[in-house]
């Protein structure tokens, strides 16, 4: 038996009722719809999910074991079994609890960690740390998917909390990414942070060797400012990084969930050891209501189920995440991650290949920008996209709160014509009051009919700081956990990745002409060989 047959039936006798028709017959939906949890509400009543479609949707998360998962996670199972570890990242922001994993209390060497970390940005952020000429004034974060996104995200959105170095961000292996970067930056005041767990990630590594060269041209001893965070501490002492300067975390921290762990540093010297606790503070935060709260009044797991609902049960393929909040709009690539190298699997936890889909395409830009692009397609396009709306009350500077109010109005504005819609008769009459008739204003008035009763959520909170962004990404973060428990996937690991790379080394010497690349096909052949031909 399919776990979704019950959902896929229930669905079934819905799927042709307008959500008007829900608050309709409940003018308490908004509330019944919705939880909250201290800084952070979340209102799903703009969704299909009626009273009976939750109820399924709870039994479903309770048969699928989301609870008893949670709970193994916390207590420091090896829940990745595919690659044998724990899954702790929430260690990194736990401020009370003894955690073991193989009888092992982690938290001690972890706080010690976090320590050397709040010193050394204290001392690059008041010049106890210098370079060849004086006080930092760039830090240059070099790293890649998990190891950049993160700290990207979370520097641009605590944009307003900044008042440390100048933070810079280096991940892609295409030269021009660290050129445009490095060309506007003095090197002799300038930190180098190389985000490497292994410190053998080829596209970091090459970077970090690039930044190297560009800070020999004018500092005597280059890996004076540089910094590691890395295990790998042969690797970091051959390059020249004193150990109190390398900063590890352990194998049961994946990359994409490891903002909270030492790849954070950069954005700690940003705005500070203070705020970077507050971050912390608001994931510890959403993650013990992760664990206390019931499942119906659970933030992650309801955001959780409107997900399997609009993408497991009703089919709709793609999620848009829209923050309309300018200094998140690195946050929908962020959850792209999150998601997709999560989530995006084909098989089981035994290894037998889904009999459903998993996770969605996730993409979005920050609001408005994305009503001048690609909000045609969702609110007139033949495919239904699910959206799901970021939102702080207010803004960070009062003097722009006539701006901000415009910003919450469009959002609002947006949800409600998704839920809406306009008629052909509503459209017919608009066209009508502008003088067309016959032929000519049906045409017209057809281009203007918008379907509505497409999905929505929004997300609200009051005002956007280092600890409500903590609790926001925390609740993605177990979003995309309980999506894989339900499925049935391992959401901690990534062989996905590992492909690409390994065809990447081997075309190496196909491209230098070192080699013939026997066993290739002929389209890469014949590309490798315009690729040499151009660059002769």
């Amino acid at each position: 038996m399919n776990r979704f047959d019950d959902l896929l039936a229930h669905a079934a006798t819905v799927k042709d009722r307008h959500i008007l028709d829900l608050f309709a017959a409940d003018p308490d939906r908004a509330a019944r719809f919705s939880a909250e949890f201290g800084s952070w509400f979340f209102d799903f009543s703009k969704t299909n999910i009626d009273a009976a479609g939750l109820k399924l949707l709870i039994d479903l998360a309770e048969k699928t074991g989301v609870a008893a998962r949670r709970d193994a996670m916390f207590a420091g199972e090896k829940i990745n079994e595919t690659e044998g570890r724990a899954v702790l990242h929430m260690a990194w922001r736990n401020f009370r609890d003894t955690i073991t994993v193989d009888g092992h209390d982690v938290m001690p060497a972890l706080r010690d960690t976090l320590g050397r970390m709040q010193d050394f940005a204290e001392d690059v952020r008041t010049g106890r740390f210098t370079g060849q000429g004086g006080r930092i004034t760039d830090v240059v974060n070099i790293g890649i998917g998990g190891s950049d996104l993160g700290p990207v995200m979370a520097s641009v959105a605590c944009t307003s909390f900044a008042d440390g170095p100048r933070l810079h961000f280096i991940s892609n292996v295409d030269g021009a990414h660290a050129h445009d970067v490095l060309s506007g930056l003095n090197p002799e005041t300038t930190l180098v942070i190389v985000a490497s767990k292994t410190f053998t990630t080829i596209e970091t590594m090459t970077n970090a060797e690039t930044a190297r060269a560009w800070m020999a041209a004018k500092v005597t001893d280059p890996a004076a400012q540089f910094s590691a965070i890395s295990t790998a501490t042969d690797r970091t002492a051959a390059f020249g990084i004193p150990p109190e300067r390398v900063f590890g975390f352990e194998d049961w921290v994946g990359g994409r969930y490891s903002v909270w762990s030492p790849i954070g540093l950069s954005l700690m010297i940003g705005i500070g050891p203070g705020y970077f606790a507050e971050f912390h503070a608001g994931a510890a935060a959403m993650d013990r209501h992760f664990r206390e709260a019931p499942l119906a009044e659970n933030l992650p797991v309801l955001l959780a189920l409107v997900g399997i609902w609009h993408n497991q049960v009703l089919g709709h393929a793609t999620r848009a995440v829209l923050p309309y909040e300018q200094r998140l709009a690195r946050l929908p690539a962020y959850l792209q991650q999150l998601e997709m190298e999560s989530n995006g699997k084909r098989v089981s936890m035994d290894g037998a290949d889904l009999p459903w889909h998993s996770g969605p395409v996730v993409w979005g830009e920050p609001g408005t920008n994305g009503q001048h692009a690609f909000y045609q397609l969702i609110h007139q396009g033949t495919r239904v996209v699910p959206c799901e709306f970021l939102l702080a009350a207010r803004g960070r500077e009062p003097y722009l709160e006539h701006q901000h109010l415009l910003l919450v109005a469009n959002c609002l504005a947006q949800s409600e014509a998704l839920l809406r819609g306009r008629s052909l008769a509503e459209a017919t009459e608009i066209m009508a009051k502008k003088g067309l008739t016959g032929a000519e204003l049906d045409r017209q008035a057809r281009h203007r009919v918008f379907p509505g009763n497409r999905p929505s959520t929004t997300l609200l909170i009051e005002v956007l700081t280092p600890f409500t962004l903590g609790g926001i990404v925390a609740l993605y973060e177990h979003r995309v956990f309980v999506e894989g428990v339900i499925l049935g996937i391992n959401s901690f690991d990534q062989w996905g990745v590992e492909l690409g790379k390994e065809l990447a080394l081997a075309l190496a010497p196909v491209l230098e002409g070192s080699s013939e690349g026997a066993g290739k096909d002929g389209s890469t052949l014949g590309l490798a060989r315009r690729i040499r031909a151009a660059r002769a």
